[in-house]
């Protein structure tokens, strides 16, 4: 089954955007569908609501850039779409487990203090969030193309 035109759309944009505000009005404006229609289409088609798809991207980003520069942690979430430190610490707990700021410590190799039980459940959910970005990346490679049938259009025929 091929990939939903108006949710690779939405996808798309909010790929685009993840690191600013991104609201469901703004999806509605851009889009010019009804603010419910656009919820439930996306989470049939991904199995997510829209919400939940952009923390989980702004977390996988996070993720990526904590390992990959020595950012502070309030740079990180900021650059990443979150308004607040306090919002940025409460969806990166719920979705990895673990503080951000203990998780720095970890990827870094600095003296952290977690459990084994808690590092396997860093692993799994990182695990899972890179699964889920390449899961994406298939669905958004999945659009039915569009064969553009080319019908000659005479006004008159000739006569034989």
């Amino acid at each position: 089954m091929y990939s939903n035109d108006l949710t690779c759309e939405i996808i798309k944009y909010i790929d685009k955007n993840i690191n600013v505000k991104i609201s469901i009005k703004d999806l509605e404006n851009n889009f010019f569908y009804n603010r419910f229609y656009i919820m439930k289409l996306f989470k049939k088609e991904l199995n997510v609501s829209i919400i939940d798809y952009i923390n989980l991207m702004r977390i996988y980003k996070s993720i990526l850039d904590i390992k990959n520069s020595n950012s502070s942690i309030t740079r990180i979430a900021l650059n990443n779409g979150f308004n607040s430190i306090e919002y940025f610490s409460e969806i990166f707990k719920k979705i990895v487990g673990i503080k951000a700021q203990m998780f720095k410590k970890y990827i870094k190799n600095e003296n952290y203090n977690i459990t084994l039980e808690e590092i396997e459940k860093i692993n799994n959910v990182i695990s899972k969030l890179f699964i889920f970005n390449q899961e994406k990346e298939k669905y958004l490679k999945n659009i039915k193309p569009k064969n553009i049938k080319r019908k000659v259009l005479t006004i008159f025929k000739e006569k034989m």
